[in-house]
């Protein structure tokens, strides 16, 4: 049995409370005796009354993940390039069948990707492989690590979710209607899911980066790591996430199939976290028992999508450029989302037929776009990672800002007209999708918000196509491209269970069964 019960904010770890209210609607509930859990936890604030809605299952136990593996000694092998959550859950699959995962990433295992983490944000040094993208765990590691997902269809989300709890997250990520990790967390959880993969027989190389793939008679036979290593392989899962433009370029070199991908480019948004809970919440809330509040707006305006994506409550945000002379920031939150600020991008869309009327032509005309935006966000400063910003009501009235409120951003932000520096498609679409945004959430539009450029890496602007029935691509055989950096998936819990359809399909291609 399933009900739905409300909670007041005060109750909402109160055992006893919730218990009762499930017995004011099940008369034949016995706490004491019958099994019950919570299955999913989402907040009603519309009323600024806030409330907890709680799904609750009676008469059973929360179900888990089995997960069964055996000895990969003298087993077949799947080579894998990327260690994101693609990467990472096709080889937990892989393991499942008792096939022996090979794993390589250009970046570092998270421990030393903090190094250079810390010279980006302390002295603007950008190290190519490992940076807020590139590196073990993936972009997801150090950018919150949000699981929510629209993808439902694509597999069970419920296993991606017991695996990660297995590994070490938090019980809540099984509940929450939008649940994250928080990037303080997720470094210890990816490590374990590394020691799971090697424990089980598994390889991982780091500092490993593919710079050829090798190909005869239509079927991939061996990738080159540094320009001088070759390993043979016999089947490839390519799983190098949205920012490996040197993949994309390496696909186009060899005349193998790319795809214009659609995608999305605009800015980071900053407000106080407090204005955004009142806004949210009101003002008479009990704050004390909620979490960081937070949005999701979007809007036409001339027919073209304008959205929030990637919000942060009570979150930071980060520079996220993978080479020097570029800019590019992004957002995350530690698992309080205890921050005093809140941050979203807020992007326009991007077609191909856009692209063309602004002068830029063929499949790879959305990163030679992104790329030339993030040169003029960079070059627009002193050539550090410190971030132009405009407060908001300075952006929408195409004036700079004399001030500006303190923000999240470490390198540091100063004053300059964003909306001159972005193209003037983007900078146009914005500002008219604010007043509509400050329609929808009054108070929004304010002189405490500020804008901080550029948000570009939304989601990849190429699609690596693949056989919808194999996963293959149809140029090369036993190469399987997944996740973000292939274009079939938007963020961790949609690549990491494209991550294990890939693996399953791989498993077929093999004639390879599952152990029971």
């Amino acid at each position: 049995m399933r009900i739905q019960i409300k909670i007041p904010p005060a109750f909402i770890s109160d055992k006893d409370f919730i218990e009762k209210a499930i017995s004011k609607q099940v008369d034949s509930f016995k706490p004491d005796s019958m099994d019950w859990y919570i299955a999913r936890r989402s907040i009603d604030a519309r009323s600024k009354k806030p409330f907890y809605v709680l799904s609750v299952v009676i008469g059973s136990a929360r179900p888990t993940y089995e997960w069964k593996v055996r000895s990969l000694n003298e087993r077949p092998t799947v080579h894998i390039v990327g260690t994101g959550p693609a990467g990472y859950f096709a080889a937990l699959r892989l393991i499942e069948y008792g096939v022996k995962p090979i794993l390589f990433d250009r970046g570092k295992d998270v421990r030393s990707r903090r190094r250079d983490l810390r010279a980006i944000q302390q002295f603007g040094i950008v190290h190519p492989d490992s940076n807020y993208c590139f590196g073990e765990g993936g972009a997801g590691t150090y950018s919150d690590g949000k699981l929510y997902t629209r993808s439902v269809k694509r597999g069970r989300i419920h296993d991606i979710l017991n695996l990660l709890v297995e590994h070490g997250a938090k019980e809540d990520i099984l509940v929450d209607a939008h649940p994250h990790i928080g990037s303080n967390k997720l470094p210890q959880i990816v490590s374990a899911i590394r020691q799971t993969i090697e424990t089980y027989g598994g390889e991982v190389h780091f500092d490993s980066k593919v710079t050829d793939l090798v190909q005869r008679k239509e079927r991939i036979e061996g990738l080159v790591i540094n320009d001088e290593e070759e390993w043979k392989v016999d089947n490839l899962i390519l799983a190098t996430g949205h920012s490996a433009r040197d993949i994309y370029k390496m696909f186009f070199e060899k005349g193998w199939q790319l795809e214009f991908k659609p995608f999305a480019l605009g800015v980071r948004i900053e407000h106080p976290q407090p204005l955004i809970d009142e806004l949210q919440y009101g003002k008479k809330a009990d704050k004390a028992n909620l979490p960081a509040a937070s949005y999701q707006l979007t809007c036409q305006i001339s027919k073209k999508g304008v959205f929030s994506f990637c919000m942060c409550p009570g979150g930071l945000i980060v520079p996220a450029a993978t080479n020097p002379g570029e800019l590019v920031v992004n957002g995350m939150s530690l698992s309080r989302r205890d921050s005093p600020f809140a941050n979203s991008g807020t992007v326009v869309e991007i077609s191909q037929e856009d692209l063309g009327k602004w002068g830029y032509e063929g499949i790879l005309a959305g990163l030679e776009y992104q790329s030339n935006v993030e040169r003029s966000f960079w070059s627009a400063g002193n050539g550090t990672q410190q971030a132009p910003a405009q407060r908001l009501t300075d952006f929408v009235k195409d004036r700079s800002s004399d001030s500006l409120p303190k923000s999240s951003y470490i390198p540091g932000i100063y004053s300059a007209p964003v909306h001159d520096i972005l193209p003037e498609p983007i900078s146009f679409h914005l500002k008219n999708a604010i007043y509509v945004f400050e329609k929808k959430m009054r108070g929004y539009l304010t002189e405490e918000a500020q804008i901080v450029g550029v948000e570009s890496r939304t989601s990849a602007p190429v699609r690596i196509p693949r056989d919808k029935k194999t996963c293959e691509h149809p140029d090369v055989k036993g190469l399987f491209p997944c996740g973000e950096g292939a274009g079939f998936a938007g963020g961790i819990l949609s690549a990491a269970m494209d991550g294990r359809n890939v693996a399953d399909k791989v498993m077929d291609r093999m004639d390879v069964r599952k152990i029971d």
